[in-house]
């Protein structure tokens, strides 16, 4: 039992013995003394389950409510709505899952139901980071750690902390995603490598990729891969290859990289969900558009399946507008600029506000379009939007590197100022 619950568990004993018109004389008598169920009501001392089960059958009430403060009936609908929640999530529908999380948050019931509660607070945070509310999401999942209840298990804890890590790289707080990871994982020679702890290490690897310590991710990228190949887990193995195929793109090993994401792809091919494994297929795509241009149209083929099975899946407005930003990619290579700016268009149209490193990229694709079919005007009105939307976004390698392509194309559009800057913004976010 929860520090500090059998005050609730005693105060409930007392209001359904009063409800019932006993005293406590007659609810302890012959079992128990009337001053040992005093001190269960004072919440000074915890009755042990077998007490629970005798109070229980006098005051004939459930044992779950002594417990809980609701009915099996209440427990089982909270159990039913934190499902739907999840699934919502799961899902991709992240505002439904945000108001579902709220509204089961916002339910007095929950206050005595310390794991339910934990599990609501985790979700809610997911739910807030889904729709782009990152900060709140790291008030919550700080608050969690911090949390001294024994429904936290380690498992929960590397969940959350591998969450905090993600939601600070994302906003671009590069310095407090190393800490957590580090912090959570502790020396990398005596950590007792798990899944959880596996995809942690490949969210902290991205953290020390996107702040330039590509020496320390080198390390770090060869620790992971030896641990997930010990465990043999798919879940591990997918992670440290992905991650790694990252880090090898970034370092010029394009064809390291891509034996990585191939290796990635194959397993969750034959483990993955049809959602997450379209999303694999989709980065892939991507990896090997940059890495071999000249394969663009193998590219194009590949994203085209991938937006028919995200169609099909239950994928968010996110992942099929990324899938659409690769496209419009793969379509300027190939020339077909028409075709390259539907794509940049629909993925405009289905991003989230929140979605700001993505809106940059799908108006620079519109841009670079524009600039293919000749309209100038259009295309340095697109540029600008780009920069717009990257001025918002966190600092990072990948940003950087936006800013080098916008810098680019002003730069062909004749806008020496306008390029100046986005060269300057690059430089800064280099370090330089």
């Amino acid at each position: 039992m929860p520090v500090g619950s059998q005050d609730l568990v005693g105060q409930r004993i007392k209001a359904i013995r009063r409800q019932r018109g006993m005293s406590q004389a007659q609810l302890a008598h012959p079992e128990l003394s009337d001053s040992y169920v005093s001190l269960i009501e004072s919440g000074k001392r915890t009755p042990t389950p077998a007490v629970l089960e005798l109070l229980a059958a006098k005051l004939q009430c459930s044992l779950t409510y002594l417990l809980n403060g609701v009915t099996a009936e209440e427990m089982e609908e909270l159990e039913l709505r934190l499902r739907y929640a999840k699934l919502a999530l799961e899902n991709g529908e992240v505002e439904e899952a945000r108001t579902r999380f709220a509204e089961l948050r916002a339910d007095p019931k929950l206050a005595g139901l310390a794991r339910l509660r934990l599990d609501t607070e985790y979700g809610y945070a997911l739910a807030l980071e889904a729709c782009g509310d990152v900060a709140e999401a790291i008030e919550i999942h700080e608050r969690l750690l911090e949390s001294t209840e024994e429904e936290l298990t380690e498992e929960r804890r590397v969940a959350i902390s591998l969450a905090l890590c993600r939601c600070y790289r994302d906003l671009g707080d590069l310095s407090a995603a190393v800490r957590i990871g580090e912090r959570t994982l502790g020396r990398p020679d005596e950590v007792a490598w798990n899944d959880g702890l596996v995809e942690l290490g490949a969210t902290l690897l991205m953290a020390y990729i996107e702040r330039g310590d590509l020496l320390r991710a080198r390390q770090f990228s060869g620790e992971l891969l030896t641990a997930a190949d010990r465990l043999g887990t798919p879940r591990a193995i997918v992670a440290a290859c992905w991650n790694a195929a990252i880090l090898a793109e970034q370092t010029r090993r394009g064809d390291e990289a891509l034996a990585l994401a191939e290796r990635a792809l194959a397993i969750h091919s034959e483990n993955g969900d049809p959602r997450n494994l379209a999303r694999v297929r989709g980065a892939y795509a991507g990896l090997l558009l940059r890495v071999r241009p000249e394969q663009a149209e193998t590219a194009r083929d590949l994203l085209l399946r991938v937006k028919r099975e995200l169609t099909e899946s239950s994928a968010s407005r996110n992942d099929r507008a990324l899938c659409d930003v690769e496209l419009a990619r793969a379509e300027l290579a190939l020339g077909n600029n028409e075709k390259a700016a539907e794509y940049a268009k629909a993925a405009l149209e289905a991003l989230t506000e929140s979605a700001r490193g993505m809106r940059a990229e799908a108006r620079l694709m519109l841009g670079h379009a524009y600039m293919g079919l000749g309209r100038e005007e259009d295309a340095a009105a697109e540029l600008a939007a780009a920069a717009e939307w990257l001025d918002k976004a966190p600092v990072s390698r990948s940003n950087t590197r936006s800013w080098v392509v916008a810098a680019a194309a002003l730069e062909r559009l004749d806008d020496v100022e306008a390029s100046t800057t986005a060269y300057q913004r690059a430089l800064a976010g280099a370090g330089l």
